[in-house]
């Protein structure tokens, strides 16, 4: 799809499941209403708001290494998924239009991950709950985020 840079400071263990993990969840907005609606258990989310939380944390994830490589030490605040999905209206939002937006912000991870996360990733920053992390840190989660919610997906999937 894009050019990757695999440089010296790349992971390629990283950049593999960055790219699997993204071409699953792009393949899972192509389900039907039907399979959009299932959930992994009672009282959870719908497929459908899983890939849009998957596509929204991707975009604050980004922005998160895009400031731990632009800004000395930030402090990033927490985001609280539930207010997300009441606020962005994930019901009713095209799943298309928040896949573009995952798509590209993924894109740009792979990019800088292949650039920087063994060059730059000692870099801290602190987040407003868990405290001082570093860049290795956050793409690290950005793989396994994407990861967990997918078992979420694939485990919604076998329900009747």
């Amino acid at each position: 799809m894009f050019g990757l840079t695999r440089g010296a400071g790349t992971d390629m263990q990283l950049l593999g499941e960055l790219e699997r993990t993204r071409d699953e969840t792009l393949r899972y907005c192509s389900l039907g209403q039907w399979d959009l609606e299932k959930t992994y258990a009672p009282g959870k989310w719908s497929v459908r708001f899983v890939l849009h939380h998957i596509f929204d944390s991707e975009t604050v994830l980004f922005d998160r290494i895009c400031r731990v490589l632009s800004e000395p030490r930030p402090v990033l605040w927490v985001f609280n998924p539930d207010d997300w999905a009441d606020g962005l209206d994930y019901a009713h939002r095209p799943l298309d239009l928040s896949a573009r937006v995952y798509q590209s912000a993924r894109n740009a991870v792979i990019h800088y991950a292949g650039r920087y996360y063994l060059e730059k990733g000692h870099l801290e920053w602190v987040h407003s709950v868990t405290g001082v992390r570093t860049l290795k840190d956050e793409f690290d989660k950005v793989a396994s985020h994407n990861e967990h919610h997918l078992d979420q997906i694939r485990l919604a999937l076998k329900q009747p």
